[in-house]
């Protein structure tokens, strides 16, 4: 689906309804502008998340209970999960 719009003079930019009906944008959806070299991309913006300490974010995890795990198995897993990993 390709369409063109044009850059008005106050900088705005209509896009297509086909286009926002597509990505499932309603009105009024507020959207990130990411400059990429010569183009600009336009995603959704995300609620900023809430910033928590060390010791909260410590406290909601769950303590790990089962046998240690070396780094080397921990990076031969990683690397597994990695190749099977389908995009």
């Amino acid at each position: 689906m390709n369409s063109v719009t044009r850059l008005s003079s106050r900088g705005q930019v209509v896009i297509p309804k086909d286009v926002r009906d597509a990505l499932g944008w309603p009105e009024g959806q507020e959207l990130r502008v990411i400059r990429s070299g010569g183009r600009a991309i336009l995603e959704p913006s995300q609620p900023e998340r809430a910033r928590i300490s060390y010791e909260e974010f410590r406290l909601r995890v769950p303590k790990y209970e089962g046998s240690p795990v070396s780094v080397d198995d921990m990076t031969s897993k990683i690397g597994d999960l990695y190749r099977d990993w389908e995009v």
